[in-house]
């Protein structure tokens, strides 16, 4: 792919974050989109095939962002501790206005079916992935785990930037980064109080 036909694409990604985070997708057009990326609507086509393709891939660039460079898959093997670092790295940093664009996607509902699938989809391939760090077979319990360490980091990631709840919303990196990896920690590892009590 060109580079005038990657920054495009990215354009395009951009535009339509923006409009199906705060229109929706059933009210965002891909007239809109082009719009506002300043495109002819043909390319929307030519690129993702229809508005939903657009909107899976604003999901897969949010879930690129939230997992870093450092995917697991292109790993040599499976390691907690940098997953974990790459993870808490991005969602400590200063929250932005585009944070939580990408978080209301994750977390909005779109009314559409198709859309919500896609939605839900996308967590979970993210859970999986992050449920293939801990090295070991993806087993239910392990994936439940996952989804909520996703929650977690979701849910955090929300009150910092959407609701920007105090102290957590200033709170320096150093201050948010040990308890969340305590708690992302304790729950991929599946120790649990119970559990070493036993």
């Amino acid at each position: 792919m060109s580079k005038d036909a990657a920054a495009t694409r990215l354009l395009l990604v951009q535009a339509a974050r923006r409009r199906f985070a705060f229109d929706g997708y059933r009210a965002t057009t891909v007239r809109d989109i082009a719009a506002d990326a300043g495109v002819n609507v043909a390319l929307i086509n030519r690129y993702f095939v229809s508005k939903e393709g657009l909107f899976r891939a604003c999901l897969d660039r949010v879930v690129r962002d939230l997992r870093s460079e450092g995917d697991v898959e292109e790993r040599q093997g499976p390691d907690l501790d940098r997953a974990l670092g790459d993870l808490i790295g991005h969602i400590v940093q200063s929250p932005t206005d585009e944070d939580s664009m990408q978080l209301m996607l994750l977390l909005r509902s779109s009314g559409d079916d198709a859309a919500d699938a896609i939605r839900r989809e996308t967590l979970r391939r993210y859970a999986e992935r992050l449920a293939g760090v801990v090295g070991r077979e993806v087993t239910d319990d392990l994936l439940v785990r996952a989804e909520i360490a996703l929650a977690v980091v979701l849910g955090m990631s929300m009150l910092r930037t959407s609701t920007q709840v105090e102290p957590l919303a200033s709170a320096d990196a150093a201050s948010v980064a040990g308890p969340l990896e305590d708690a992302l920690r304790a729950l991929l590892s599946g120790t649990t109080a119970a559990r070493s009590a036993e």
